[in-house]
């Protein structure tokens, strides 16, 4: 029998890697369990196969079964986790048969499942092609011409000579790498020739691409190449050759990064790290493989450059799955011991589809650096995409040329290589320049020092904002582009960030119609010190915020967020080719606008649809969430992995008005305020338009232990509406609900009280035909009778009334049928189990045994 390749240089390397799998003849299950399960005797009591730990995320494994063998184990998890996400409860448990006591019994370890499936690759942030790309960019450089004159050029030209020979550099194309040193557009490039001459090359850093595969047998890569932090997850083993005829993509974002010093093509960033590769686009992959490849080697890889995402068609909104989330998360927590993994994605290349980046949940997550292109002369080409969490831009492709680097083969090089693909590699070397010199660094120190060096560009193009703390900031630009001179210089002396703090404000219910048109919906929440405080909050980062909106045509939605200094986030913008019938299904924005503010104050989220047509929405709900640094270092705590229960809407009441908006420009307390000619089409100012504004009401639940404020969504600080919130006169309580509530209430106790006046005449009048017929008959004991009857037929009614949902599958999903929550779970989320079972996590008897043992 043969073996495979990869097997002897597993044995060797003692390395624990899962079986290939099979899903053409085998299902798999993704679960977290218990941290006292112990996954063998789960596999064992579900009659399903272990397949071993999922990466680096604790407690989470992989079983399989046969395909279609064990559809009931699988009908069984769906409704658990359906159960445990909306906290049904059902009839008592102590009339189920005991074998379901039993089923319920052997899933009592499982917090958390999914079926597992391959789904369609990410895409590679390749342009699009584009009659614009041999014309240059679309923007025009805004900024003067550089007063370069001959001399200036042949300066230029002798200076790149001498670096080239003071460091040694023979490579053939390095004087064509123009984004290394820029001879013609001068100042137009990274600035990291006087990083490499004070000897900073990267010696100590691993960056790893996670992309198409990454050819070690590549002369300009193999020497930098680090075997132990690559795997292929295509075809799976322990190297990620191309093999693919397209498989290119991951070769040249790794010689941007780190190609060899030597005589085959030209030079990476950090051209003395060490670069690994992971590939996952070229096949189908599950969330199980992008999960663990998110966190492979996360203790030595340091860096993560990641040049895709869903495709940018300016009509997809995709997010990773849970399992995959809380595979960054841990990264974060618990890469680079404690450091945490940096991740770097490029923004995308949707912006000729209107795409923004804010519609793909990679780059729009707090914990990656989201990086926008420019090209050779510094303009915005034609198709990077623009949003309010792009942190940084860089060089790419457009006016005329592209990124000069390695490529597939022994000895091949390309001068072609483009879109914000290359933008990422380039920042990636950045960090890994940064960290040889400060491996100390945090994730959020990296991204600090980011916002501190970036350096604006084309200022006078209206699509700035001043902040607060004196940078600027662009949605096209982001804080402006990457200086690895300025980068490693401010790392030297960098102190580190405090841990990160969050709030998380109380869902928001507004259940309002969107109007269309020029108006717009607005909400606002009102943040105080004290919720601060009590957070351990001190200044903000990041801001996101979590929406859910029913819309005929989402793309005909725009979302603006303004802070309380009166900064604009645009959140989301139209997409014209986005048709989706979907709207918002707890999507979360992201922005780095408010770097460095207080958060003290009216947050408002202006919610416009901007279309007049057939097609309409309502503003369901939303949630502000500020992430920013501790307070108190001592005291703060990771923040808790993502889980399903992070979009429960259980919630407090709270009554708010709402009013509509025009297009304006919005107050600002600090700074400038935004230019008119700044997306003149969206609202930016909420103004009161009609004096008749509706009253809805808002529920809400703080996840911070802070006290519940009052949220208001207003029409101007300077006009204040008053809404009565009860149709009863002020004596009568209003449980702080809304007046249909209300009428529900007190016509409830109503019904209630007139039932209970009749079932007492009736009782009276038989108590006295009782006693006229015969006045020594025990009519006390008939009457106990006759209630009983009463009662039963009233059971028997309800039951009638009460059935549940038709049967889905199997005893195993009617092992479910019988019990209720506080049967299954304790308050701790664990499951309680009957007593006289041996397993591990047994707390407490079922409901029957409680019941016998009365």
């Amino acid at each position: 029998m043969l073996l495979p390749a990869w097997l002897p240089w597993v044995l060797l390397t003692g390395r624990a890697w899962a079986n290939p799998r099979d899903y053409d003849n085998n299902d798999y299950f993704a679960i977290q369990l218990h941290p006292s399960a112990v996954p063998q005797d789960v596999a064992r009591r579900l009659n399903v196969q272990y397949e071993g730990r999922i990466g680096e995320l604790s407690h989470h494994y992989t079983f399989s079964c046969p395909r279609d063998s064990c559809r009931d184990v699988e009908e069984s998890l769906q409704e658990l986790q359906w159960r445990k996400k909306r906290r049904r409860r059902s009839l008592n448990g102590r009339d189920v048969p005991a074998i379901r006591r039993q089923i319920t019994h052997d899933l009592r370890d499982v917090v958390w499942s999914e079926k597992q499936q391959l789904r369609q690759r990410h895409v590679k942030r390749i342009p699009p092609p584009s009659v614009q790309l041999a014309r240059g960019p679309q923007v025009a450089d805004g900024s003067k011409p550089d007063p370069a004159t001959d001399l200036d050029l042949q300066d230029a030209i002798q200076r790149l000579d001498t670096i080239a020979q003071t460091l040694d550099i023979k490579d053939p194309i390095f004087k064509e790498q123009w984004h290394l040193f820029n001879s013609v557009q001068l100042g137009h490039d990274m600035n990291v020739t006087g990083v490499w001459l004070e000897g900073i090359t990267g010696n100590g850093t691993i960056s790893a691409v996670i992309d198409d595969g990454l050819d070690s047998n590549s002369n300009d890569l193999k020497d930098n190449f680090y075997a132990e932090g690559s795997w292929d997850f295509n075809d799976p083993g322990p190297e990620p050759l191309p093999r693919l005829f397209d498989d290119k993509h991951g070769t040249r974002c790794a010689g941007e990064i780190a190609a060899v010093k030597n005589d085959v093509c030209g030079v990476g960033m950090a051209y003395d790290s060490k670069i690994a590769g992971i590939r996952i686009l070229s096949k189908p992959i599950s969330d199980e493989d992008e999960a663990t490849a998110i966190n492979y080697h996360f203790q030595e890889n340091d860096i993560y450059s990641c040049s895709w995402g869903p495709p940018d068609d300016g009509q997809t909104m995709e997010a990773p799955g849970l399992l995959i989330q809380q595979a960054i998360v841990n990264g974060i927590q618990n890469g680079r011991s404690g450091l945490g993994s940096v991740f770097v994605f490029a923004a995308g290349n949707g912006a000729s589809f209107d795409d923004n980046c804010n519609f793909d949940g990679y780059t729009n997550s707090i914990y990656s650096i989201t990086v926008g292109g420019i090209d050779r002369a510094g303009n915005h080409p034609y198709y990077s995409e623009s949003c309010s969490a792009q942190l940084v831009v860089t060089y790419s492709s457009g006016h005329n040329d592209a990124i000069h680097t390695t490529d597939v083969g022994s000895n091949q090089c390309y001068n072609g290589h483009g879109g914000t693909s290359a933008a990422g590699p380039l920042v990636v070397g950045v960090v890994a320049l940064a960290l040889s010199v400060r491996p100390d660094l945090t994730w959020r120190d990296v991204q600090y020092l980011c916002i501190e060096t970036a350096i604006p560009i084309h200022e006078d193009d209206g699509s700035w904002d001043n902040t607060t703390i004196g940078k600027r900031f662009s949605h096209m630009y982001g804080y402006g582009k990457i200086d690895a001179y300025r980068f490693v210089e401010a790392a030297r002396s960098w102190e580190l960030v405090k841990p990160q703090a969050w709030f998380h404000s109380p869902w928001l219910s507004v259940q309002h119609k969107i109007p269309e048109g020029d108006q717009g919906l607005t909400a606002s929440f009102e943040v105080t010190e004290e919720m601060l405080n009590t957070a351990n909050l001190e200044k903000l980062e990041h801001v996101t915020v979590t929406m859910n909106i029913e819309h005929t045509r989402r793309g005909d939605l725009s979302v603006d967020l303004i802070s309380p200094s009166g900064l604009v986030s645009h959140l989301a913008t139209n997409r014209a080719h986005d048709a989706e019938p979907a709207g918002y299904d707890d999507w979360t924005f992201m922005s780095v606008l408010h770097w460095g503010e207080s958060g003290i104050g009216d947050w408002t989220v202006v919610v416009k649809d901007s279309n007049q047509n057939e097609f309409n929405g309502t503003f369901i709900d939303w949630r502000l969430n500020l992430w920013g640094n501790s307070i108190n270092a001592q005291i703060q705590s990771l923040h808790p992995m993502p889980d399903e229960h992070d979009d429960d809407h259980e919630t407090a009441s709270a009554v708010v008005s709402t009013t509509s908006v025009e297009a304006g420009v919005p107050a600002t307390a600090t700074g400038p305020p935004a230019k008119p000619s700044d997306h003149p089409d969206r609202p930016t100012k909420p103004k009161p338009t009609d004096p008749t504004d509706s009253v809805v009401t808002v529920t809400a639940t703080n996840t911070v232990s802070v006290p519940i404020a009052t949220a208001t969504a207003t029409a101007a600080p300077e006009e204040t509406h008053t809404y009565s919130d009860s149709f009863l006169p002020s004596f009568f309580p209003t449980f702080g609900v809304s007046k249909r509530t209300q009428i529900w209430i007190y016509g409830s106790i109503g019904l209630i009280v007139v039932f209970c006046v009749g079932l007492g005449a009736y009782f009276l009048v038989q108590r006295r035909k009782r006693l006229r017929n015969n006045p020594r008959d025990a009519y006390e004991f008939e009457m106990v009778g006759d209630v009983d009857e009463d009662e039963q037929q009233g059971l028997t009614s309800r039951k009638g009334r009460g059935k549940g949902r038709a049967k889905r599958g199997g005893e195993l999903y009617d092992a479910f049928a019988g019990e209720s929550d506080d049967d299954l779970y304790s308050e701790d989320g664990y499951q309680d189990t009957p007593s006289n079972d041996t397993g591990s996590g047994s707390r407490s008897g079922s409901s029957e045994d409680k019941a016998t043992e009365k």
